[in-house]
């Protein structure tokens, strides 16, 4: 276990935070050296996760629940795919495409069912990812004042990760997957991070492995998970997957602290 948790299980009075929805995407494209991710190192300063690289994403936000232009699977079939009510699986849809697009520039979204915005690197959408990210925008707003559409069939549910007990923030997160889509390129760096970059996922873990890179273990574990996955097909992948809720748990032994990590356990049997 990391010294940072050792720390807060050693001041935790055993009473469970309240847990956050929220939503993440890994991006993946094609590279020279295998699949790479885009990812971010959340800054020192943040409270939750600082120095950590992690994908895309944040927490829901109530106007994620207003209506938007929408193409794809229905908020129905969504909401069995995540284990959820349908209001609420739609709500995390919004939450982790705009998080995606405030943090990184890239937009699911397109005129129709058969098109996706080629280039978002103009000023007018620059500006709009500032204004989604202070609030001051709702993503339904956003899109439909441009006749846009979200695209949920570009992306793909991998996982459902909820923060530990005994963190002061927790999240009840949803992983999901997207290839790029063809044209768009990332923007500017967002806030929250200090940094920002696509890495092949081979040489990320390699990273982390060598203590040069910092991850909480869901990025970590998604990582390696997608460490040999085609973006071609990564979506319709997806879809054999199962998503069910993994909240890795405290167990002690010999007297020491240990985070008990239930896909840890699975892949060794």
């Amino acid at each position: 276990m990391p010294d940072v948790f050792r720390d807060r299980v050693a001041t935790w009075d055993g009473t469970p935070a309240p847990t956050r929805a929220a939503a993440t995407i890994a991006l993946v494209r094609p590279g020279v050296g295998g699949p790479e991710t885009y990812l971010l190192r959340r800054q020192q300063t943040m409270a939750f996760a600082p120095g950590m690289y992690v994908f895309p994403g944040g927490g829901l936000q109530e106007s994620d629940r207003e209506v938007v232009g929408w193409v794809g699977p229905s908020s129905s079939q969504w909401g069995e795919r995540l284990g959820c009510d349908p209001d609420t699986a739609r709500a995390l849809v919004v939450a982790a495409v705009r998080e995606t697009f405030e943090e990184s520039g890239i937009l699911f979204a397109g005129a129709d069912e058969h098109s996706v915005v080629a280039d978002t690197s103009s000023p007018e959408l620059q500006k709009a990812r500032l204004d989604l990210d202070a609030g001051e925008l709702s993503f339904g707003d956003f899109l439909g004042a441009r006749d846009l559409v979200l695209r949920s069939d570009l992306l793909g549910a991998w996982s459902h990760w909820i923060t530990p007990a005994f963190e002061p923030r927790r999240y009840d997160t949803r992983f999901f997957v997207a290839a790029v889509p063809r044209g768009q390129s990332v923007g500017t760096l967002p806030g929250e991070a200090d940094r920002a970059t696509w890495a092949s996922i081979a040489s990320v873990l390699e990273a982390v492995k060598a203590g040069e890179a910092a991850m909480l273990p869901p990025t970590w574990i998604t990582c390696r998970e997608l460490a040999q996955a085609d973006p071609t097909t990564l979506v319709d992948d997806a879809r054999a997957r199962e998503v069910r809720p993994i909240e890795p748990r405290l167990v002690k032994v010999d007297g020491e602290w240990f985070l008990d990590n239930p896909i840890e356990e699975e892949a060794h049997g």
